[in-house]
């Protein structure tokens, strides 16, 4: 668990990590929800458990002390029950530096360096000043690819990971999010053929021909039906590591239904 605290001896920090790493010859977990098609790595597979936080009361001193200490971009804020409250970073304490460099310029030219947002935070004192709310926050059991999706979309480089409760449990960084493509080719193939092809499909994989390469996956060989195919194909893109899918199937022709006679009267 996290250690809170904003001034206490610090935890791992979220740039240092050692990544728990798997062991390959494991069959991994097939968790996808419902065969929703999803990686089967969760955010609990790849996050960092030991995690540097700040409290909510932390000044501004402490916070950029321990960003340059523990050389990371940013922290997660707590309250006094553990609960991630919002996330300070380098770029919300930028403000009060830029205001200080400032000083002595005309208003005017002020305001083209600090928008109406930034000012309030130049002049902000602890983290609860300072930092970005609502935290953008993913939980543990929630598949990587949402984590990434996540991080895209909401142009951040980290993400708390949070209980049901709201309760910091870890934390998920770019990093640990594209560390899924160093699965094996070996294990990438045994899951295509047998997980996908045999297992989700009810194929014969001695139909299909299939080979990894450094995580690009090629297939070939003639599907039950078109329909089918597609589905394979679908999948595949989904399974843990792949880069990319070469679809060399032969596709049988599409199935046309005959319409029926006519009324007679």
């Amino acid at each position: 668990m996290p250690a809170p605290g904003g001034t206490g001896t610090a935890h791992r920090a979220i740039g240092i990590r050692e990544k728990r790493r798997r062991d390959p010859s494991r069959p991994r977990e097939r968790r996808g929800k419902g065969g929703d098609g999803e990686m089967s790595a969760t955010v609990q597979d790849v996050m960092t458990t030991d995690v540097v936080t700040v409290k909510q009361d932390a000044t501004f001193k402490d916070i950029a002390t321990k960003l340059g200490r523990h050389r990371v971009s940013a922290f997660p804020v707590i309250d006094d029950e553990g609960k991630v409250i919002g996330v300070v970073s380098e770029a919300d304490l930028l403000p009060k530096e830029a205001l200080v460099a400032g000083a002595g310029l005309p208003p005017g030219r002020l305001s083209v360096m600090l928008h109406h947002k930034e000012f309030s935070k130049a002049g902000g004192v602890t983290a609860a000043d300072l930092m970005t709310r609502p935290a953008v926050t993913v939980t543990a059991d929630e598949p990587v690819t949402s984590a990434a999706r996540l991080m895209y979309s909401c142009k951040v480089k980290r993400l708390p990971v949070v209980d049901s409760g709201g309760h910091l449990v870890g934390i998920v960084s770019r990093a640990d999010v594209l560390g899924v493509y160093e699965r094996p080719d070996e294990e990438i193939l045994v899951e295509v053929r047998q997980g996908v092809i045999l297992n989700d499909f009810l194929s014969d994989p001695r139909r299909f021909t299939v080979a990894v390469e450094d995580g690009v996956v090629t297939i070939a060989g003639r599907p039950d039906t078109a329909e089918s195919g597609h589905g394979i194909v679908s999948r595949i893109w989904r399974v843990e590591g792949v880069v990319s899918v070469r679809d060399l199937l032969t596709y049988p022709p599409a199935r046309h239904s005959v319409p029926g006679p006519g009324p007679l009267f």
